[in-house]
């Protein structure tokens, strides 16, 4: 007995080819499907940030200029006319819209830079911890749960799941602030907030990470530098997603170990490993990838108070300080990116769906 993707190949690829021309490429109708529905999805992100970003209480003149020049009506005047606030919602929204699709996402109320610019420098370092933090999650998390699921009920098993509920169970700021005072005050281990040591530049920007950086332009001292500041806070937000992949990932192979198709491929006598890789794990990784997804795009959008801890100069800094300063042009910003990565990671989900299970292009 096959597993069940490769039974749905042959009927329902024959089935697709028949009945549409695109039926003999159905990753591609797949993609282009996704794809359509991002794209409209991404207009309705631009449409609920601004709406929810101008119910925010409070007067955005009176958060920048301060109480001594508010009593200045002509000041005030010339401030919301400088940031278009004196005109109707409607027409800020559009307005919003034309600066958006040429690449202007306003002028920030407090650094008065281009939002555009403060975002290139703060996406990048958020990019660079979340990324550090989801690979070591994935790799950590998916072992430790098909390990708990192939000793399932041993020591082994109990252990690891013990490990994984204080994962999900401590929280992450006060974890952030032990590792912090243990590892960088008491034992000195661990570098000290930032991105870098002091004194140090950053190198060319390519890609904003430093650590991809430094090593294209060959600078070796701020590479290794980058990974140390890098590596406490990236284990520190490890600790949540590690707990949660690993209950995720046993309660997935669980389920796939009691299917009949995996007892015929043991009955035949297939290796234990070939079993496990391309039967087991390949159906098992559709859960696993959707929680992991979920995860990445949590991490990009909700650490603020690690960033805070270790003065990570990342998007959650930024997007406290707008938010406490309503600086509503660099608001919309963020909220216009947390929108673009999650739908951007729902769609890579979506496209690794239709890669790891034929079954998701042909349905």
């Amino acid at each position: 007995m096959s597993p069940p993707w490769v039974r749905s190949r042959r009927v329902g690829g024959g089935r697709l080819l028949a009945r549409h021309p695109l039926a003999r490429y159905p990753l591609a109708r797949f993609l282009l499907r996704r794809t359509a529905v991002a794209v409209l999805l991404a207009f309705g992100v631009t449409l609920v940030t601004f709406v929810l970003t101008n119910l925010v209480p409070g007067d955005p003149a009176a958060a920048a200029l301060g109480q001594r020049a508010v009593g200045d009506p002509a000041i005030v005047a010339q401030f919301r006319h400088h940031y278009g606030l004196d005109k109707s919602l409607p027409v800020q929204y559009v307005t919003y819209l034309g600066n958006l699709f040429q690449g202007d996402l306003g002028e920030s109320q407090q650094s008065h830079q281009p939002v555009l610019t403060d975002l290139s420098t703060a996406v990048p370092a958020t990019l660079e911890l979340a990324g550090a933090a989801i690979v070591i999650s994935l790799v950590v998390g998916v072992a430790f749960g098909v390990v708990a699921a192939l000793r399932r009920d041993r020591f082994t098993d109990q252990l690891l799941r013990v490990i994984s509920l204080l994962g999900v169970s401590v929280p992450t700021f006060w974890l952030a602030l032990l590792a912090f005072y243990v590892f960088f005050y008491r034992l000195g281990w661990a570098p000290g907030s930032g991105r870098l040591d002091p004194g140090m530049t950053a190198p060319p920007q390519v890609t904003g990470l430093y650590t991809i950086d430094a090593a294209l332009a060959g600078q070796w001292p701020v590479f290794w530098s980058a990974v140390g500041h890098l590596a406490l806070p990236a284990l520190v937000l490890t600790a949540y997603t590690v707990g949660l992949l690993t209950r995720f990932t046993r309660s997935a192979v669980l389920e796939v170990l009691n299917q009949d198709y995996v007892r015929a491929a043991r009955a035949k006598g297939l290796p234990g490993r070939t079993v496990l890789f391309q039967y087991v794990l390949r159906a098992a990784l559709v859960p696993v990838i959707t929680v992991a997804g979920l995860a990445f795009g949590s991490l990009l959008s909700g650490t603020v108070l690690v960033e805070s801890i270790f003065a990570w100069p990342g998007l959650g800094a930024y997007a406290y300080r707008s938010a406490t300063t309503l600086d509503l042009p660099a608001v919309m910003g963020v909220g216009l990116v947390v929108g673009i990565v999650y739908l951007t990671v729902n769609l890579a989900v979506d496209v690794l769906y239709g890669v790891i299970d034929p079954r998701v292009r042909v349905q």
